[in-house]
């Protein structure tokens, strides 16, 4: 169907003057809007709202229009919600015939005009899964991409760190390959076999079937049989603690207790009990969630038994879940390189509606229903789980401001502190001191604000004041010299001494005018940088939670620099061990490669090229690991 076949519904304007006119001058953009709404037909159709630039901003389809309409100026429409609403200036329509031809021509109009508050096929967002390679000696690791490859999938993981739980384990667990895919045969096996973390099947020091093995325990793993791997680890424990080996014990003991935490996930096979791959059927699963006026969409793609695609699309929308949820199907699958011959989705839509599109427009014919219960309703459940996780995230992202106006009030200040600026020191016995600096743009992280700084004036020592004079003093004098932004709120990890430290630099370089507090971690407490007491407030308190996130988050980044630094001047102490590698050439080696596995992961022509040293060196390099 064109909708440029159609034209807008007629706007009903009556000159006026005198007394009319003046009353029409005072009425409100949004009752005006209300008036139109009021005006309506009761036929089915497409109707569009447009804000002040008449700009269309949303389309959508009504038995009735005037009913459907109407609904969103009711008084008791949620804060959001309505706050969308009053960018209403005008709405338009376009009678149909039946709710079939409304259904067409609103996927039309929002493939012409891509309103904003339309659920769009953009922004889509795959979650990671755990693969695990079809080869002879498996690989397994993580990935966003599923592709037809013979490979298992497990998954999918919206909390990442789960996903890096399970992978830890497996590392700590069972020495499977570290190397690329596909495996490539050496002469000498690499570092991870010495150090115990791999069985070297690229030198042939493990059998084909000894490593299935091992591959079958992780599936078992994957799979939620944690069980017999419990007892296995039990055992082993016990047995090292007849032994004395009380710190293989421990290692033991920690593995225990992850396998114990550890809920069952979902597999990537099918749910229903006995259905593997090979079978024929293709079925998809789709979930909505919404938080006025945001939602999210998550689709679930079985194809053959096995969970073949998991993406998610993102929208603010005027529009009901299931008003919604059913725009969505038409625009997805009319671009979808295969259509399912099941579906299965979370809301009441008109399912004979829907099917009659597929069977007409896209020339397939799709089963589409809402399960109640049995396998396909606890699938669909993993979705809807899927979509409300993204949903509640974005929400939480997106909206600060009532705990950034929480946090003015806290520190006093004249206006939300928009720009949050933070600093955090960590260093071992005095060796590696680095500070971090961290940003916080409305609430929210802001990574490219984030800065390190290599602390030069107290090498050797531990001295936090000192370190957190130095950071500060070079951060904004930076800020003044280049004419950046100054922040609304500087946060100091650290108890008084650090705040009046950092006071004392921003005041001697001019900057007197920038609010400083400190963030005491073993109690939170609040701690000002003038003659104010200390404020203790509930862990509840929005605008204390700002400040903890502010902190933890430079907290991390400091310490991870550290830790960096730590490993970096390790491995400079290994290379310079070796004959024809000093501190010049060691320094050449890292910069190239960064860690010492990932030079060791070379050959000796990649390792002189790309560090820029002799092959000679570079040979004695993988010999002394004994990788040439």
């Amino acid at each position: 169907m064109d909708p440029n076949a159609f034209e807008p519904g007629i706007s009903y304007r009556v000159d006026k003057t005198g007394t009319e006119a003046e009353a029409e001058e005072r009425k409100t953009a949004f009752e005006k809007a209300r008036e139109k709404a009021a005006s309506l037909p009761l036929n089915s159709g497409v109707y569009m709202h447009k804000d002040e630039t008449g700009t269309v901003i949303y389309v959508g389809k009504a038995k009735s229009l005037r009913r459907r309409v109407l609904q969103y100026f009711l008084p008791d429409r949620d804060r959001k919600t309505a706050a969308l609403v009053e960018k209403i200036r005008d709405i338009d329509y376009i009678i149909t015939g039946n709710d079939y031809e409304a259904l067409v021509l609103e996927n039309n109009l929002i493939k012409k005009y891509n309103p904003h508050y339309n659920i769009l096929l953009k922004d889509g967002k795959s979650y990671p899964v755990i693969k695990i390679t079809r080869e002879d000696f498996p690989k397994v690791y993580r990935t966003r991409r599923i592709i037809r490859d013979g490979s298992l999938y497990y998954g999918p993981y919206p909390e990442v760190n789960r996903l890096e739980q399970y992978l830890d384990l497996i590392d700590r667990m069972f020495s499977l390959r570290k190397c690329g895919t596909p495996l490539r045969k050496r002469t000498s096996p690499c570092l991870y076999f010495h150090i115990g973390r791999c069985t070297a099947p690229c030198c042939g020091k493990i059998s084909k079937e000894e490593y299935g093995k091992t591959v079958e325990k992780v599936k078992k793993l994957l799979d939620g049989g944690n069980r017999d791997l419990e007892k296995e680890v039990r055992a082993e424990m016990e047995e090292a603690a007849d032994h004395l080996e009380f710190e293989r014990a421990a290692k033991k003991r920690d593995i225990l207790k992850v396998l114990q935490s550890m809920e069952k996930e979902q597999m990537v096979d099918d749910l229903s009990s006995g259905k593997r791959a090979g079978s024929s059927d293709s079925r998809d699963y789709a979930a909505i969630e919404m938080r006025p006026p945001l939602c999210t969409v998550a689709i679930m793609q079985f194809r053959e038994g096995r969970l073949m695609g998991r993406a998610i699309y993102r929208a603010q929308t005027f529009g009901s879940e299931s008003e919604t949820l059913a725009g969505f199907l038409t625009q997805y699958y009319e671009q979808a390189d295969e259509i399912p011959s099941e579906m299965y989705v979370s809301h009441d839509i008109d399912t004979a509606l829907i099917e009659r599109y597929f069977h007409e427009a896209l020339r397939s014919d799709v089963k589409i229903s809402v399960p109640a219960d049995g396998k396909h309703f606890r699938i669909l459940r993993m979705a809807r789980e899927n979509a409300s996780r993204d949903v509640e995230k974005r929400l939480k992202s997106r909206d600060n401001s009532e705990a950034l106006e929480v946090l003015r009030e806290i520190c006093d200040l004249e206006e939300p502190p928009r720009l949050i600026e933070g600093f955090d020191i960590a260093q071992l016995s005095g060796k590696y001191t680095i500070a971090s600096l961290i940003s916080f743009v409305d609430g929210n992280p802001n990574p490219a604000g984030y800065r390190r700084f290599n602390i030069r004036t107290v090498e050797g020592m531990i001295d936090d004041y000192a370190s957190m004079r130095e950071a500060v003093y070079r951060r904004y004098t930076r800020v003044l010299t280049e004419g950046l932004r100054k922040p609304d709120l500087v946060l100091i990890d650290g108890g008084k001494g650090q705040v009046n430290v950092a006071r004392d630099v921003l005041d001697s370089i001019g900057m007197a005018e920038v609010p400083i507090v400190g963030l005491a971690e073993k109690h939170e407490i609040i701690v000002f940088d003038d003659d104010r007491p200390d404020l203790s407030l509930d862990r509840s308190n929005a605008g204390l939670r700002v400040l903890i996130a502010v902190r933890d988050e430079c907290h991390r980044f400091a310490t991870s620099a550290n830790q960096a630094m730590r490993s970096r001047e390790a491995s400079f102490h290994l290379l310079e061990g070796i004959k024809g590698i000093g501190r010049v050439t060691s320094e050449k080696i890292m910069t190239a490669f960064t860690t010492l596995d990932d030079a060791l992961s070379c050959s000796a022509e990649e390792i002189s090229e790309r560090a820029g040293i002799s092959k000679k060196t570079a040979e004695n390099l993988l010999e002394r690991f004994r990788m040439k």
